[in-house]
């Protein structure tokens, strides 16, 4: 038999969730969302890795999440929630994972390029943004 067995390797490095503060507060309100790799450009994000705090928004078509992107038309534009965890993506890849979409959140603690602004904060509401 032919069977042959991909080598993959994985990197695992600690998780920085300081950004979400209030400890489990929401944590039973996570959305599973499925990432889209190819909706993540190569070369914006170091090794692939998605840093956990960026914003998420859903194509309608496919349902399949990516950047939330308020001049998006695919249905981006509407934010569902922060990813809680990090995640290296590759295009190609879909990865089942889970956003925040309630609790408290420190938004000065959020990794570069995480993409909330105004509208997110509307299409959040449950969330509640703060600086410490």
């Amino acid at each position: 038999m032919g069977t042959e067995i991909a080598q993959r390797s994985t990197q695992y490095a600690g998780e920085d969730r300081r950004w979400l503060d209030g400890g489990f507060h929401g944590q039973n309100a996570n959305r599973d969302v499925t990432l889209d790799g190819d909706l993540f450009p190569v070369g914006t994000y170091a090794d692939g890795r998605v840093a956990s705090g960026i914003v998420l928004g859903v194509v309608t078509a496919t349902k399949l999440a990516g950047p939330y992107d308020d001049t998006a038309v695919d249905g981006r534009q509407v934010a569902v929630g922060h990813l809680l965890n990090t995640e290296v993506v590759r295009p190609g890849a879909r990865i089942v994972t889970a956003a925040v979409r309630h609790g408290v959140v420190n938004e000065n603690l959020l990794p570069a390029g995480h993409g909330l602004d105004a509208a997110a904060k509307v299409d959040l509401s449950r969330v509640i943004y703060q600086n410490l």
